[in-house]
């Protein structure tokens, strides 16, 4: 749609791989919608994972107990968060949508991807408390998760050996995104797609295209435990 904006969180090493198709066609297609479209490539950007003092500029609130949330806190209230965060925070704050682009890590998302929520999606500025959940900070923006798996699309069900997909979602989903306000659609995923033949790669990626055409009519999932776990 014309005048959207979306940031796409890419966690890929390779660029030729199957999450990087996924990747432009995404770029490509909501570019067509006139959609200004941005990435943050972690892997190209080298983008530093972990939560540490060097986070904060200046000094803290209390050199004699390092609390990271504590100082992140303090820090994102005073602009004193490092450059590499702000930059990122500044990228969401322009989002309309946020799709985060990467494979399935045991359950989870990469450490690089895991890394970039613990420090941008801090307290301050994603959330505070109270102001979470349906009030959180992000509460006007959507975000999308598309992963890739190892496992086939049976193994992802209630009677599978990995058991129901909505299952590992629910941290990423409900505790991250849905926490800090975000209206959550419901994920693509692309099952075992260095299996598939190429043909169902193709299908893969032309499935993603579609729904793209179509993204900004979809509600947002019903993000309560529910939906992940049934009644």
């Amino acid at each position: 749609m014309a005048g959207k904006k979306v940031l796409i969180v890419y966690a890929h090493q390779e660029p030729r791989s199957f999450n990087g198709s996924l990747k432009k066609v995404a770029v490509d297609e909501l570019g067509a919608q006139g959609c200004t479209v941005t990435v943050s490539d972690l892997y190209a950007m080298d983008f530093e994972p972990r939560a540490t003092r060097k986070d904060i500029t200046g000094a803290v609130s209390n050199p004699e107990f390092f609390s990271y949330g504590v100082e992140a806190y303090e820090a994102c209230k005073k602009g004193a968060l490092t450059s590499d965060i702000i930059d990122e925070q500044k990228k969401v704050q322009e989002a309309d949508l946020v799709i985060f682009q990467f494979p399935l890590y045991w359950f989870s998302m990469p450490a690089i991807l895991k890394g970039w929520m613990d420090r941008v999606l801090c307290q301050g500025f994603a959330f505070d408390i109270p102001g979470f959940y349906d009030s959180g900070f992000l509460k006007n923006k959507l975000a999308l998760l598309s992963l890739t798996t190892g496992g086939t699309a049976e193994m992802y069900m209630k009677t599978g050996v990995s058991g129901d997909y909505r299952y590992f979602l629910w941290p990423l989903q409900h505790g991250a995104l849905h926490f800090c306000g975000f209206k959550v659609l419901a994920p693509q995923i692309s099952f075992a797609p260095e299996i598939a033949s190429e043909e169902e790669r193709k299908a893969m990626v032309a499935s993603w295209a579609q729904r793209l055409k179509t993204i900004w009519e979809e509600e947002p999932i019903d993000c309560t435990p529910p939906w992940y776990f049934g009644q």
